[in-house]
C-alpha cells in the first residue's frame, strides 16, 4: 500500500495512495493521529486498527502534500557510512572525523548518529542555507525505514517484523561543520536538512535484497546503486539500535547514502542556489526540492 499525508482546505490528512489513478482516499483519523503523518498508520497497526475510508477520494492534483511524517516524533536515527564505495569516498575527502588513524574506510559496526525532527520538509520545499554559515553543503539519498512494532533487543532474524514501511529522505548535509565539530549532529540538522516523502509504502512493496536508489542533481545523476550494496542490512541496523534503545512505533532510520555525493568529487560538487536535487527509490517514487539561499536571520521554511 501507498499512503500520502496531505493537507487539503486547512486540514491535515492521510490516506491511501492510488498511483495509477492519481487519485487519495482519505482514511478516517482523529485529529491527534492525523497530525502524525502515516506514524499514525503504524501505530495504530501495532494495536491492530486500521483505519477505514472516510468520504470520496480526492485527486491528488487538487491537495498538497506534506512529507510522510511532518514531524517525526523524535530525532530521526541515521545511518553512516553504510556502502563501501561511499565509506571510500567520504574517507578520501578529509571531511570524515569519524576516521582513526590506520582505520579502514568501512566500518565493522553501524555508525549511528541523528537529525532533528524539525528539519523534516515535504517533496517540492526549497532546501534553504545561509552561505555565510556554510558553502559545503551536500545531498545524500537514501532508503528510510519507519517502525511499527517497537522494542529493545530486537535480534536481527526477528527485525523485519518490526518494520511498517519506508520512505524517501535526503540527508542533507554541511560538511564544513560536520567536519568541524567533530560530530554530526549540527551539521545534518540544519533547517530544511531533511525533505521527506513524497509517500511512505509499506514494507511488502519493497524488496530490500535489490531496491534501485538514483540521485540527480540538474538532472546530471551522481548517485546509482542497489539496498544489495549496504555493509549493514536493515535487520542489522534495527539490531544495532535497539540492542540498548528501546524503539518506538513510529520511529524513523534513515540506512546511508551510496557512492556519488558531493564531496566525492574532485573539485567537490557542492549545492548552491538554484540547484535541484531528485532522489528516485523504486517501489516508494520521486524526492524533488530545489535549493535557496537565505540571509542571516530569515526563515528557512
Amino acid at each position: 500500500m501507498h499512503y500520502v499525508t496531505f493537507n487539503d482546505g486547512g486540514h491535515r490528512m492521510v490516506g491511501r495512495l492510488d498511483p495509477a489513478g492519481g487519485t487519495v482516499q482519505p482514511l478516517e483519523l482523529g485529529l491527534e493521529d492525523a497530525d502524525l503523518g502515516v506514524l499514525a498508520l503504524a501505530r495504530l497497526a501495532v494495536a491492530g486498527v486500521d483505519p477505514q475510508p472516510v468520504g470520496p477520494a480526492v485527486r491528488l492534483a487538487d491537495v498538497t502534500l506534506e512529507a510522510p511524517a511532518p514531524r517525526p516524533l523524535r530525532n530521526v536515527f541515521c545511518v553512516g557510512k553504510n556502502y563501501h564505495e561511499h565509506a571510500a569516498e567520504f574517507a578520501k575527502s578529509g571531511f570524515d572525523s569519524s576516521m582513526s588513524a590506520g582505520a579502514a574506510a568501512s566500518p565493522d559496526y553501524p555508525i549511528i548518529f541523528s537529525k532533528v525532527p524539525e528539519c523534516v520538509v515535504p517533496n517540492g520545499a526549497e532546501i534553504a542555507f545561509d552561505p555565510a554559515v556554510s558553502e559545503a553543503i551536500d545531498y545524500e539519498g537514501e532508503l528510510a525505514v519507519i517502525i511499527g512494532r517497537g522494542g529493545r533487543g530486537i535480534a536481527a532474524a526477528d527485525a523485519m517484523a518490526h518494520v511498517w514501511g519506508y520512505t524517501i529522505v535526503n540527508d542533507v548535509t554541511a560538511r564544513d561543520i560536520q567536519s568541524r565539530h567533530k560530530q554530526w549532529l549540527l551539521g545534518k540538522s540544519f533547517d530544511t536538512f531533511c525533505p521527506m516523502g513524497p509517500m511512505a509504502v509499506t514494507a511488502d512493496e519493497i524488496d530490500l535484497a535489490d531496491t534501485r536508489l538514483r540521485t540527480w542533481v540538474n538532472g546530471e545523476l551522481r548517485q546509482d546503486a542497489s539496498t544489495r550494496d549496504m555493509i549493514f542490512d536493515v535487520p542489522a541496523i534495527i539490531a544495532a539500535i535497539s540492542a540498548g534503545t528501546t524503539l518506538i512505533p513510529g520511529d524513523i532510520i534513515a540506512t546511508g547514502t551510496p557512492v556519488g555525493v558531493g564531496i566525492g568529487f574532485d573539485p567537490p560538487k557542492y549545492l548552491t542556489a538554484g540547484d535541484v536535487v531528485k532522489v528516485e527509490i523504486d517501489g516508494i517514487g520521486v524526492l524533488e526540492n530545489p535549493v535557496r539561499h537565505i540571509a542571516a536571520g530569515e526563515k528557512a521554511a
